[in-house]
């Protein structure tokens, strides 16, 4: 069975043309924009994360906004910079956003993509511990984020507490049951696919996806599939890996007074009911003649001839992932 969601950056540009003009603009877009996915019969509702930069930065107010206005879509992020996040209030607002939504959030993580700023996660309070990278430090946040959505009880409870506590150790709330199962890991290393399957993370693989061979992305993506369904399989995880494939689409209106920057603006609500997906390229899988040398959005390279056509954004996803609801 095949699913279809959009992607959204979630754009926005002061422009007296621009139809998002502010992130008020997008973010009130955006809720409208999933509610009408969800009329015409998408399945995903997926928003990417950019700190420090006009775009969607703030997942957890956008997903209980948009699940309190859906029933029936997943909402997803793709991806949550893990250098940026606490991971004990990330828990808690993950937990709550999915409660909302009645336990639909699909929540994309990563080490994040090339920033705004230098080191903008120090801003946050966030630096790597001795002999640690930043690459490190988002995998640590992750490793103890992926713990607390156990919701098992760690913290001591006072012994004169403002209200009455449940017997035991103290766990974060409100906790969300399943949360735990539906979390996703971008990744653009063999490596980190591995470490995602070990960790019982479901995966997202892109066009972002590292040259570790100089063999054509195809070749190379195959491969990082097939490293992460052995190290799922060898890590004993009981529930099902992977029952359907998903391709994400930047959704674009069909019609526009103004210009949307190669395809990338936010559709209104207006729009909402003429929407058409857009191919984002490189997607489940890449195009057999293509390769990551001729494939403009992989590695920053220099912008060669496209490798399909229309391509109108710098980002594909594709996956190999399971959910609880899949079938």
């Amino acid at each position: 069975m095949k699913k279809i969601g959009f992607l959204s950056f979630g754009h926005w540009n002061p422009h007296p043309q621009s139809r998002t003009r502010s992130a008020g603009d997008v973010l009130r877009q955006s809720i409208d924009l999933a509610v009408a996915a969800e009329e015409l019969g998408a399945d995903g509702a997926y928003f990417r994360v950019h700190h420090f930069a006009q775009q969607l930065a703030s997942p957890f107010p956008l997903l209980a906004a948009v699940g309190a206005k859906t029933s029936n879509i997943e909402i997803g992020t793709g991806v949550i910079d893990m250098r940026y996040e606490n991971p004990f209030s990330m828990a808690e607002n993950a937990g709550a956003a999915d409660l909302i939504a009645g336990g639909r959030l699909q929540l994309g993580l990563s080490r994040g993509s090339p920033e705004q700023v230098i080191d903008g996660w120090r801003h946050f309070g966030f630096q790597p511990a001795p002999g640690e990278t930043e690459q490190d430090m988002a995998r640590r946040h992750t490793e103890v984020f992926l713990e607390l959505l156990k919701g098992e009880g760690f913290a001591q409870p006072h012994p004169r507490p403002m209200f009455s506590n449940p017997p035991g150790l103290l766990r974060l709330e409100p906790h969300s049951e399943g949360l735990r199962e539906r979390i996703w890991w971008g990744a653009a290393s063999n490596a980190t696919a591995v470490w995602a399957a070990q960790k019982g993370m479901y995966l997202q693989s892109s066009t972002l996806k590292t040259d570790e061979s100089g063999q054509p992305f195809h070749v190379q993506q195959a491969e990082q599939l097939r490293a992460y369904k052995a190290a799922w399989q060898q890590a004993g995880h009981t529930r099902p890996r992977a029952r359907r494939s998903a391709a994400a689409f930047l959704p674009s209106p069909t019609t526009s007074t103004g210009p949307t920057s190669a395809g990338r603006g936010t559709a209104t609500s207006s729009d909402a009911s003429t929407i058409t997906a857009r191919c984002l390229g490189a997607v489940m899988p890449l195009s057999r003649t293509s390769s990551l040398k001729n494939c403009a959005r992989t590695k920053r390279l220099p912008r060669p001839t496209r490798c399909c056509s229309p391509c109108p954004t710098s980002l594909a996803w594709s996956t190999t992932p399971t959910s609880s609801r899949a079938s």
